[in-house]
C-alpha cells in the first residue's frame, strides 16, 4: 500500500485542483468559471450541479468564520443576476428556476460557523478537505468530506414526500429511496412515522427520531446513531452502504422501545 503525506497547499492551488476534478466533491458537479468579478470582490468558483442548479463556492485553506459572510455576499450578487448568468453560460444549461447553492470548502469549520448555517434559509453545503501527496510522487490529491449541518427545531409546516425525493436526480436511486421508505414503514406500521421536513425526511419510532434520510443529487445520506451512539451520516450509493445503515436504524428502533 502506498504511503501518503497530508500537506498544506495555497488557496490558488486548491482552486486549480477543484477546477480539474470538481466531481471529487460531489458526483456530477461541473466547473464553470473562477475569480468571476462581483461588486463584493472576485468569486472563487462558479459551478453547476447534476440537477443544473448554479453553485457558488468559497474556498479557504485555514479555518475562518468570515468565509460564511463572504460566501453569502457572493451568493447575493449571483442571485440578483441569475438570469444573466444563465444566458452568459448557456452551454452549461443552468436552470434559473432552481435555488442557487452555496458551498464552503475549508480544512475545518468552527462549531460557531456550523451552527450559524442551520439558521440561514439558503441551500448551504460544508466540505472539509485534506491535500494528500503519495510517497514518491509529485501528484497532489484533494480528499473531500461533507460536514453535517444540524437541523433547526421543527416548525409545523406541510411538506411533500415526493418533492423531497425529487431532489435526487438519479431516477433509479430515487426509486430505491422511495422503496426503502416503504420498507421501513413496514417494519412497524403502527409506530413508525415518515415525515418530510424542509430539506430532509424524518424517520420516527414511537414519536422519537431514529434517523433522517437526506436527499442529494446522485445519492442520499442516512443520518442515524452509530454503535457508539454518535449521530453519524452514511452516504448511500449502493446496496452495501444500505445494509449497514439498515442494521443501525433497526438497532436504534430497538433502543427506543
Amino acid at each position: 500500500m502506498s504511503k501518503y503525506l497530508t500537506i498544506e497547499i495555497p488557496e490558488k492551488q486548491l482552486e486549480d485542483l477543484i477546477r480539474q476534478t470538481p466531481d471529487n466533491i460531489e458526483p456530477g458537479l461541473r466547473y464553470i468559471d473562477h475569480q468571476r468579478f462581483t461588486n463584493r470582490g472576485p468569486l472563487d468558483l462558479l459551478m453547476v450541479d447534476s440537477g443544473n442548479a448554479l453553485v457558488v463556492a468559497e474556498l479557504k485553506v485555514v479555518e475562518e468564520d468570515s468565509m460564511l459572510v463572504q460566501g453569502i455576499d457572493y451568493y447575493d450578487y449571483i442571485s440578483r443576476n441569475l438570469e444573466g448568468f444563465a444566458r452568459i453560460y448557456k452551454d452549461y444549461y443552468i436552470d434559473p428556476k432552481q435555488s442557487i447553492r452555496l458551498v464552503l470548502i475549508a480544512p475545518s469549520f468552527s462549531i460557531s460557523l456550523i451552527n450559524r448555517c442551520k439558521w440561514i434559509d439558503i441551500p448551504i453545503s460544508l466540505f472539509t478537505y485534506k491535500a494528500i501527496k503519495l510517497e514518491g510522487s509529485n501528484e497532489i490529491i484533494p480528499v473531500f468530506a461533507e460536514t453535517t449541518i444540524p437541523s433547526t427545531p421543527e416548525i409545523l409546516e406541510s411538506y411533500n414526500l415526493d418533492d423531497r425525493l425529487k431532489y435526487i436526480t438519479d431516477n433509479d436511486l430515487r426509486s430505491k429511496a422511495k422503496k426503502l421508505l416503504n420498507e421501513i414503514q413496514d417494519w412497524d406500521k403502527s409506530n413508525i412515522l415518515i415525515e418530510p421536513t424542509k430539506y430532509d425526511i424524518s424517520l420516527k419510532s414511537s414519536g422519537r427520531v431514529f434517523a433522517y434520510l437526506s436527499p442529494r443529487r446522485q445519492f442520499y445520506v442516512i443520518y442515524t446513531y452509530d454503535n457508539e451512539k454518535k449521530w453519524t451520516g452514511y452516504p448511500i450509493k449502493d446496496k452495501n452502504d444500505l445494509e449497514n445503515a439498515i442494521q443501525l436504524m433497526k438497532m436504534n428502533i430497538d433502543r427506543i422501545k
